[in-house]
C-alpha cells in the first residue's frame, strides 16, 4: 500500500493482493521505519462511519472505509472513493483511496500486482 500525504490530503493506493486482503479481513496496514520510530498506516473497514474518515493515533494513521463502500470497492471495477472530511478545529482533510494501476512511464518499482492501467489501451 502506498501512502501519499500532501498538505491536508491523504491518498492510499492498494495493489490487487492488498485489496483482496482488505476485502477478506477488513484491514490492511503497513509501516515505514524512520530514524526515531516508525510511521504506521492502516485502511480499516468500518461499521461506524458513513463516509471515509481518518484518525491520528500516536504514530498511526487510520483511514476508515464504511462497510458498504468497502464491499462495493473490493467486488467491482470501481477505482476508488474520495471524501472531504471537515476537521473539528477548522479546515478540511481530503481522503482518497484507490486501486493502484500500472504506471505508463518507466519506474523502478515492481508493478506485477498492480491493476492494468485503462489508459494503456489504444
Amino acid at each position: 500500500m502506498k501512502i501519499r500525504i500532501k498538505g491536508n490530503s491523504i491518498r492510499l493506493r492498494l495493489t490487487k493482493t492488498e485489496v483482496e486482503t482488505f476485502g477478506a479481513t477488513g484491514r490492511y496496514s503497513e509501516s515505514t521505519q524512520m530514524l526515531g520510530g516508525e510511521l504506521h498506516y492502516a485502511l480499516l473497514r468500518s461499521e461506524e462511519h458513513e463516509t471515509l474518515a481518518a484518525a491520528w493515533k500516536g504514530g498511526l494513521v487510520e483511514v476508515y472505509m464504511p462497510k458498504a463502500i468497502a464491499d462495493e470497492w473490493v467486488n467491482s471495477d470501481e477505482v476508488g472513493f474520495q471524501h472531504i472530511l471537515p476537521l473539528p478545529q477548522g479546515g478540511e482533510l481530503f481522503l482518497l483511496i484507490e486501486k493502484d494501476f500500472v504506471c505508463l512511464d518507466n519506474t523502478f518499482e515492481d508493478q506485477s500486482d498492480n491493476y492494468p492501467n485503462p489508459n494503456a489501451v489504444c
